[in-house]
């Protein structure tokens, strides 16, 4: 048998065991732009070959692992190279792995250390610039420990300084943030609106068509309706720094009605990163919105805006109010019309889980939410409230919505059309002109090329036949337009009818029969969202088939006098008025004008008022006497009448009487006139021997044996 081959070596840490196995060069950069960039760091990682051929290895025996160029190396995930850097390790493949540095390998200790184990049980040496390491050995451990420790702090140390750098540039107003489409930014650095006018146009439009419908998906269907093109001006790809015009979309609308540049204000930190909801492998994931308080810095007038900053703030408040959305399908499913006496049957909608409500008639019909109890397995509604008092509510918004004043509303709404169609005719002619002005440009293309040069002039043709094109369906496109019959005013018939049935609707109300009236709301509701925020008051929007809403509150009754909305301070009046000397008639009647009311009353009642003051032991002066046999160390009638054993009206002749009862031992109390007598042990004892004497006279006892 054949001796094992020996390989002679230049170094004494490594042996013939290594020379054997494989020397991996490990070459990783940490970006798309150092790749490009800095070729010499590259290069220098790449002659790392000719290290491990001078120490001994044949170059058939090294490898280059590179597929992570352009990779971070603050992680293992999403690193390919590195994985099958360490596969080949486990495998007990590698002899030594050589890398520019420590910071190549790996920039968190986690992968670092992970690497040294796998080196120290499979006998792999590492090598960088400054030598060749054996993990197994002590001392060499403890420098290749301190190396990734410090490698993990540079790379901490210089996101903080790239970090702290631009928070100043941005405090500062010196950092220049990507402008969204409609802003353009001058040699000098100054920002201003963009030169293009249709480009602006729009995008004024497309702000005061949200201001007036009040849903990005209703401007997108108006948008996407009148053909109105949107200006997205590109940041990279192929297109880069272009102008192209697109179909609206959900995404680019929302993204420009929540951009603040649009209000003139420059904000840095309106997306953070959460380490938490980050992908491995993906640094860029994520980042999420963060709520206008949260932003690390906003600077207003900063920019030329398109709309104020009180508008921005109110159509950010306005989406967030439309993100109380339900299924579609559910909204609009009002179900048949039945012959029961709760009117929103069908129409009410749960505005705290979005769920259809139930009209269950008992008692008092009332309208319950069971969606959760369905879907949530929960235990109890989420939402009840009695039908009448919603029902009332919506009947007063649909009298009045039939009103002639809401006939002028009608009008001025007419009118905002007509000025609409003005901004669409001039949205027409500037698309048209700008359609005509391509097409002229590429005939002078077409025309100042050389005939003979057929490859060119092919394609230069080609364009000029599609912007011929584009032109023609732009002509086409705004003729449709204008065919198309602006709104008409509202004829003097209708009005004279709506006025008629506003007069006479409320009085014929109560003979329709249940079916009818709900007839008559669904004409002009689409359906009703009930809300209970606090137990007696019942919140109410009333979504017309308009798309526009009406929003109300009104009280309604509950069983518990506690459950009263400000019940605390309500029991503080009631003791500010009743140590004031006022009768329960009047701390109720100054409570209901202060606004206070009862829990199955609009107002406060006198008998709520009563309860409150017995539960809390505050009584009346006359209920302070009533029973007492002692106040304030002078009897009362009925105790000086329990003491002495007689009646009520014996004690009132001892104090008419002359003679019995001394005036100067009877008062009256200021508040009631009740007799009060002063306690005095020979008055007491006086009266008692005037009883016995009147009893024995009269027979009623009999006189003792000794007598």
């Amino acid at each position: 048998m054949n001796p094992p081959l020996t390989l002679p070596s230049l170094h004494p840490k490594i042996t013939s065991a290594h020379l054997q196995r494989l020397a991996c060069i490990y070459v990783r950069q940490s970006s798309a732009k150092q790749v490009a960039q800095n070729k010499e760091s590259q290069q220098y990682q790449y002659r790392l070959q000719q290290r491990a051929v001078e120490l001994g290895w044949p170059a058939e025996r090294v490898r280059v692992i590179d597929s992570d160029l352009g990779r971070s190396g603050s992680e293992a995930a999403g690193r390919t190279g590195f994985q099958e850097l360490v596969t080949e390790m486990s495998l007990g493949q590698v002899g030594i792995v050589f890398g520019y540095e420590v910071s190549r390998l790996a920039r968190n200790n986690q992968d670092w250390y992970r690497l040294l184990d796998l080196a120290a049980v499979f006998g792999t040496l590492i090598a960088d610039s400054d030598g060749v390491y054996d993990p197994r050995q002590y001392n060499d451990r403890l420098l290749l420990g301190l190396k990734g420790t410090m490698s993990e702090a540079e790379l901490h140390l210089l996101r903080q300084r790239l970090e702290a750098g631009r928070l100043n540039q941005v405090k500062r107003g010196a950092y220049r943030q990507t402008l969204p489409t409609g802003y353009v930014r001058l040699p000098d650095g100054t920002v201003v609106k963009d030169p293009d006018d249709q480009v602006r146009h729009v995008l004024e439009l497309m702000f005061s068509k949200f201001e007036e419908l009040g849903s990005a998906g209703k401007v997108i269907r108006y948008l996407r309706q009148n053909k109105i093109l949107l200006p997205r001006r590109q940041s990279a790809g192929p297109h880069a720094h272009e102008l192209l015009w697109k179909v609206a979309s959900e995404s680019a609308v929302t993204e420009m009605l929540g951009n603040p540049a649009y209000a003139g204000a420059f904000a840095y930190g309106r997306r953070q990163g959460d380490a938490t909801l980050r992908h491995p492998g993906r640094p860029a994931t994520g980042n999420r919105r963060k709520a206008l308080a949260d932003w690390v810095h906003l600077q207003l007038d900063a920019y030329p805006a398109y709309i104020t900053w009180d508008q921005f703030l109110a159509n950010q408040e306005r989406i967030r109010q439309n993100g109380l959305r339900f299924t579609e399908q559910r909204q609009r499913a009002q179900g048949i019309v039945r012959d029961g006496p709760g009117l929103l049957q069908g129409l009410v909608v749960c505005g705290q889980c979005g769920h259809h409500m139930q009209t269950v008639y008992k008692h008092t019909p009332r309208y319950m939410c069971r969606g959760l109890v369905r879907t949530a397995e929960v235990k109890c509604e989420c939402t009840s409230v009695r039908a009448p008092v919603a029902d009332d509510v919506v009947v007063q918004a649909f009298f009045e919505a039939i009103q002639p004043s809401q006939l002028d509303a009608l009008e001025a709404f007419l009118a905002q059309q007509k000025a609409d169609r003005g901004q669409l005719e001039r949205h027409w002619q500037e698309q048209l002109r700008r359609a005509q002005y391509e097409a002229q440009l590429a005939q002078r293309q077409y025309d100042t090329v050389d005939p003979a040069n057929r490859l060119v002039a092919a394609e230069l043709e080609r364009r000029w036949e599609a912007k011929l094109d584009q032109l023609r369906q732009t002509e086409e496109d705004q003729r449709h337009f204008l065919q198309t019959p602006a709104p008409d005013p509202l004829p003097p018939a209708l009005r004279e009818i709506f006025r008629e049935l506003h007069r006479r609707l409320p009085d014929l109300w109560p003979q329709l029969s249940p079916a009818q009236k709900k007839e008559l709301l669904r004409s002009l509701i689409q359906h009703v969202i009930i809300r209970r925020p606090v137990p007696d008051q019942v919140e109410v929007r009333i979504v017309w088939i308009s798309g526009c809403y009406t929003d109300q509150k009104r009280i309604t009754p509950i069983h518990r006098e506690q459950d009263v909305t400000d019940y605390a301070s309500l029991v503080q009046r009631v003791e500010a008025l009743w140590q004031l000397g006022q009768t329960d008639e009047q701390i109720a009647a100054q409570l209901s004008r202060e606004g206070f009311h009862s829990a199955r009353s609009l107002q406060v009642t006198t008998k709520s008022v009563m309860k409150i003051r017995l539960a809390h032991q505050w009584y009346l002066p006359f209920e302070r006497l009533r029973g007492a046999t002692q106040v304030d160390g002078c009897w009362t009638i009925p105790g000086l009448a329990k003491r002495l054993g007689v009646t009520d009206g014996t004690i009132h002749r001892f104090i008419t009487t002359k003679g019995v009862i001394p005036p100067e031992y009877v008062e009256r109390e200021p508040q009631t006139g009740r007799y009060l007598i002063r306690h005095d042990d020979e008055l007491i004892d006086q009266l008692q021997q005037r009883v016995l004497q009147q009893k024995r006279r009269n027979g009623m006892l009999k006189p003792s044996p000794a007598s």
